[in-house]
């Protein structure tokens, strides 16, 4: 069991994906509207999503960043629809204090926060709102982080990263059972470090924070297939059982239902082989 405050998930569960921008990597513009983000929630929560997460600004290497007003106004309406309608926890991607305290008012449960509460602040937001949080590691900033990232050693890196924001937060008084950590795949880390993170994932569990992961259609699985970002399915459903057997809690995945089914298998043989 993951508990995060008063949220609780089996472990491991699965947080959907639902970006409503036109322009992220992988499905930019297909949920801009509000009944078809509403229609894929719905379908995310029928698949089997422990929460779905909503983005209104794209992160990936490049992209252009929009101001609070354009993010709120992508994100608050599709979170007020969800949190009427679904009982499947929100969470609210998002970096800006701003975008955290309307989204938490409009029915948000959960910050993931790919700068890790470091944009001005955002800290204080989140210590006034006392909701559940995900710090996510990220060398640079989206606009560059692609650009010759460099570590000394990108597990021993992200690890002392990770714990000296969870020490900060708590410090500034979030409480520590409201902490997740995400080692930011893809984030300023070129395929060999994504490669050696995912390796060596068991050594972020040290942390002692429960573990998000989001390796879903990542270029570094391309990189390993050859696959566009469409056919990167099956390698998305390796990684996240891969992730899972080294102490992954929550998947952060596109595809929620074979995400899903992926988890529940390896988590029977795991449960029978451990048994032995």
């Amino acid at each position: 069991m993951i508990q995060l405050g008063r949220i609780a998930f089996e472990r491991p569960a699965v947080m959907g994906v639902l970006n409503v921008t036109p322009d992220s990597f992988s499905d930019g513009g297909r949920f801009v509207s509000l009944d078809a983000a509403v229609r894929e929630a719905e379908q995310m929560a029928a698949a089997g999503a422990a929460i779905v997460d909503v983005g209104g600004e794209s992160t990936r290497p490049g992209a252009g960043a929009i101001d609070d007003q354009e993010e709120l106004d992508r994100v608050i309406p599709v979170i007020a629809a969800l949190a009427s309608n679904l009982d499947t926890p929100i969470s609210i991607d998002t970096s800006k204090p701003r975008v955290m305290r309307e989204a938490i008012a409009a029915g948000a449960v959960l910050i993931n926060d790919v700068c890790a509460l470091g944009a001005d602040g955002a800290m204080q937001a989140a210590v006034e709102l006392q909701q559940p949080v995900c710090l996510m590691h990220m060398q640079g900033e989206p606009r560059t982080m692609q650009e010759e990232p460099h570590y000394n050693n990108v597990v021993a890196d992200v690890a002392e990263f990770l714990a000296d924001r969870v020490g900060q937060c708590v410090a500034s008084g979030l409480s520590e059972d409201l902490i997740m950590v995400d080692p930011g795949f893809g984030f300023g880390k070129t395929a060999n470090h994504n490669i050696e993170l995912l390796a060596n994932l068991r050594q972020l569990k040290q942390l002692g924070r429960p573990l998000l992961i989001g390796v879903s259609r990542k270029s570094t699985l391309g990189v390993l297939t050859g696959r566009d970002i469409d056919q990167r399915l099956p390698a998305s459903l390796a990684a996240a059982v891969l992730a899972v057997d080294r102490g992954a809690d929550i998947v952060r995945a596109h595809d929620v239902g074979a995400t899903v089914d992926a988890l529940k298998v390896a988590r029977v043989i795991g449960e029978a082989d451990r048994q032995q």
